[in-house]
Formats: structure tokens, sequence, C-alpha cells
């Protein structure tokens, strides 16, 4: 190489390799600071990708979650209502069995048909008022078969999503609740023609007293066929919880390998780059002097 003072190579070539150093020691100073392999989408386009979506797939998870939870608290929340609805259908029967004998007279089996239309409606009433979240839970408006969410209010049976697409087998199911007011269990002076025949109507005579004996017995089973339901329901949340849980757990798992930055490996190489960028500063300082030379055969 020849000795000028117009262009000095050493220099500009030392000054490249300066910059290129220095641009990879910043990007190890950026990802050891993060914690993340990928910052951009230059580090790593394919796998900037695939990050993104796992971890939408991990926070739709993890809201998945939250929803069984809460379909969790609403089947609590009816299944305590059916509680206190059988405790009220366990003293029915008491009083139909009370009218059932023939110890009393027309007075007093009136007198115990009045607390049995009490307690009818209480039934009623409790059905009626329970609700999660403004939606009514025992009154039947979850009873239809069909659910159709296309409106502002979803009607039909409840519909619980979970996962991450809207794949019925793997995201989401139903929550059927049927009607459990005293009409709709037979019972009571509001349950129709049927309960005339069937019994639940009434206790004020003995025959429709003793009839009725069978008939709280079928709002017995029909309620409990509701408890269970709910009770399966719950325990398939818990385990749909459990599943979810570890799912979420992997993917995240799957998304650090990707995503984050391997600490051991990123440091020997911050420095590695410190070494070299250090080495070309003291060797820029050097080039920079050597036009001198040229200088000196000129004085």
């Amino acid at each position: 190489m020849s000795l000028v003072v117009n262009h000095n190579m050493m220099a500009m070539n030392t000054a490249r390799n300066l910059n290129s150093h220095y641009n990879r020691l910043s990007t190890s100073t950026r990802r050891l600071s993060s914690g993340l392999r990928i910052g951009t989408a230059a580090d790593d386009a394919a796998g900037l990708a695939i990050r993104e979506l796992m971890r939408s797939d991990i926070s739709t998870l993890h809201q998945g979650v939250r929803n069984a939870n809460d379909a969790i608290s609403l089947i609590q929340t009816a299944d305590g209502a059916l509680q206190t609805i059988d405790e009220k259908l366990i003293r029915m029967k008491e009083l139909a069995e009370q009218a059932s004998t023939g110890t009393y007279d027309s007075v007093q089996r009136a007198m115990i048909d009045s607390e049995y239309q009490a307690m009818a409606s209480e039934i009623t009433r409790i059905s009626m008022a329970t609700d999660f979240n403004n939606i009514k839970l025992l009154d039947g408006t979850l009873s239809d078969d069909t659910h159709d969410g296309s409106g502002l209010n979803s009607v039909g049976k409840l519909k619980i999503h979970f996962g991450t697409g809207n794949d019925s087998d793997e995201d989401y199911y139903y929550i059927k609740i049927g009607c459990t007011t005293a009409s709709a269990l037979g019972l009571g002076n509001n349950a129709g023609e049927a309960s005339k025949t069937n019994g639940g109507f009434s206790i004020s005579t003995q025959e429709m007293a003793q009839l009725t004996l069978d008939a709280i017995t079928r709002a017995i089973v029909s309620k409990d066929n509701i408890r269970a339901h709910l009770g399966a329901m719950q325990n398939r949340l818990e385990a749909t919880i459990s599943n979810l849980s570890i799912q979420a757990e992997n993917v995240q798992a799957s998304e650090s390998r990707i995503s984050d930055v391997d600490v051991a490996t990123e440091m020997t190489e911050f420095v590695r780059n410190q070494v070299l960028s250090n080495s070309a500063v003291s060797m820029l300082s050097q080039a920079n002097q050597l036009p001198q030379m040229a200088l000196q055969l000129i004085g």
C-alpha cells in the first residue's frame, strides 16, 4: 500500500470494522437488557411471527381459565338456590303426608294447604330471583336446546367458551338449566289442569294430598336431575381449568425457547464484541496517525 495523504485507507477499514463491532455490541446490550433474543423482526422474522401467535394463545388460554371459573361460580349460585328449593319440597311433602291422614277435618286441611301453597310460591320466587350477572338461572331462560348468540343478548342454553378457537369439540360447551318454578315442577295452584288429576295442585282434600305425595316425588327427582347435571358440569369445568393451565404453561415454555435470550451465550458474545470494539478504537487512533509519516518526508 502506497504512503498517501489524500485517503487514509487503513483508518477507513478500521472505522468500518469498529462500526460492525459496535452494532453487534449494541444488539447484545439490547438483548441482555430486555431478556429477549427477538426484539425486532430483523432479529428473526419467522421466530417473531411464531412468538406473537403463541403469545396470543397464552393470553387467550388464561382468559379461558377465568371464563371457566366464572361458569363454576354461576353453577354454584344455581346449585345453592336449588338446595333451598329442595328444603321447600321436603317441607311440602311433609305437609302432604300430614294432610293425607284422616284425623284432620276440612278446616284443618285448608290451613295445611295454605302453608303448602306458600311454599310453592316461595319456590317460584326463588326460581325467578336467582341470577348471575343479570342472567336468570332457574326461570327457564337457559332451558332452550338451541343457543343463539347473534343478538346483543344471547338466548337459549349458556355457552361457555374457553379455547383459543371456535371448534365445538375443543373450545366450548353448553350449560342447560331447566325451569324450577313451582308450576314447572307441577306443584301449587298455578300448576295447570294436569296437576288437579295427577296431584300437586292442592292438599285441601285427603285424596288430593295422597296424589300430591307422588307429584312431589316427581318434582324432587326433576330438581335432582338438574342438580346432578350442574354438578357434572362443575366437575368438567374444573378438569378443563386444569387442562388449560397445563396447556398455557407448555405454550409459555415453547414461547420462551423461541423468544428469550440465552444469557450465557449472549454474554460471551457481548464480551467478544466489547473487546473487538476496544481494539478497533485503539487501532483507529493508530491509523489516524499514519499520514504523519508522509508529512515527515515532505518536511
